[in-house]
């Protein structure tokens, strides 16, 4: 039995069936979301976390966040009982025997930093291998407060919370997927289970919004970087790993910690678009190629393009076509600053690249352009 996978959004509720061996993903409920072309702004490489939980009894919270799908072992049991790869609670319980049930008001809930603040477009609740000790339904909401708060400052009455998935039945063994429409930039999430239960994985796709007072500070940056609001827009070829790896922090870790492309039968070549954080002059250039030894990129250049979203102007080759070794970081300075809102790589013919970095300032009006939005968004 294969993976139900909907070609539209889908929603799933009930139980799944009790695991009877061989593959556990093999009747796993999901569907391709639209909105999983945006970063995750949950992702740990960004610095996101669970901050705290009004209970963590099962499997702790921490595991919401984990890269990479849920895994699961049937045999693997502990004191407390069965050990699973997500967060659970315990089973809620009414106040007296006359009524043994929960409220329809009593839930768990989980309060998440995001990783980089943001317009959220979509979130996606795993509860992979949580067959019948699912949720019976979540919500999400989401603040926006500055600095690092406290999980009390978080809970305090003050905080404004705003919901951005209602209270909606789930299924168990199933990614659920909910669109956001809210144009807000938000800081926190706060996940509620009702009225327990355990999900594997949260996933929260959306649009970096850096603080542009942070960027002004540091003067000169990397315009290109996700956590600083840089996004890819498109690529030729995403069959091994994610054109994003190219912009996440810090350097790559493994080989599937960058870019890789399959083995081009063509005289052709493969490439990323970016979108800048905001219009920028751009002074130096890296092109990593950490941990792709065998299969990195053979030549690589860059190009950039200076116009609004959706302009189609002309490309400009910052860099030109340069011999890439393995496993090597590359380092280019510019002889004049170059101004642009995009970028785009190019490597020659397939292969990969582990990140890039674009090392420049923001110009007058990005700057003040990007202040606007911060404002508009509520930042």
């Amino acid at each position: 039995m294969t993976a139900q996978r909907p070609t539209v959004p889908a929603t799933f509720t009930g139980d799944a069936n009790p695991y009877r061996g061989g593959d556990p993903y093999a009747d796993y409920r999901t569907a391709d979301f639209p909105f999983t072309r945006y970063a995750d702004l949950a992702d740990r490489r960004l610095g996101a976390g669970v901050v705290a939980a009004n209970d963590e009894f099962f499997a702790q919270r921490e595991n919401l966040l984990l890269a990479g799908a849920a895994e699961f072992d049937p045999e693997h049991f502990g004191h407390k009982g069965k050990i699973m790869d997500g967060w659970e609670t315990r089973r809620r319980r009414g106040v007296s025997a006359e009524h043994p049930w929960p409220t329809a008001e009593d839930h768990d809930w989980a309060l998440v930093r995001l990783g980089a603040p943001g317009v959220i477009r979509g979130i996606v609740v795993d509860t992979a291998h949580f067959r019948g000790n699912y949720p019976q339904a979540v919500s999400v909401e989401g603040a926006s407060v500055p600095g690092s708060p406290s999980p009390g400052e978080l809970l305090a009455d003050e905080v404004k919370w705003t919901t951005l998935v209602p209270r909606t039945a789930i299924g168990g063994h199933a990614a659920n997927g909910f669109a956001v429409s809210v144009e807000q930039r938000f800081t926190h999430l706060r996940v509620n289970q009702h009225p327990d239960g355990g999900i594997a994985r949260l996933r929260v796709y959306g649009e970096v919004v850096p603080d542009p007072r942070w960027l002004s500070a540091l003067g000169t940056f990397d315009v290109v970087a996700l956590e600083n609001g840089g996004q890819v827009e498109d690529a030729s070829d995403l069959f091994y790993s994610p054109a994003t790896n190219t912009i996440q922090p810090g350097r790559s870790r493994k080989m599937d910690d960058g870019w890789e492309t399959r083995r081009r039968r063509d005289d052709g070549n493969d490439w990323i678009r970016y979108r800048l954080v905001a219009r920028s002059e751009i002074r130096a250039v890296e092109i990593d190629t950490a941990y792709l030894k065998g299969n990195s990129a053979g030549w690589a250049s860059v190009s950039v393009r200076n116009g609004d979203e959706g302009d189609t102007g002309e490309w400009t080759e910052i860099l030109p076509r340069t011999r890439l070794q393995p496993d090597t970081n590359h380092r280019f300075t510019l002889a004049a600053p170059a101004v642009a809102t995009h970028a785009r790589v190019d490597i020659f013919p397939d292969g990969g690249i582990s990140r890039l970095r674009l090392f420049g300032s923001l110009t007058e009006d990005g700057a003040s352009g990007l202040t606007a939005r911060h404002q508009e968004l509520g930042g």
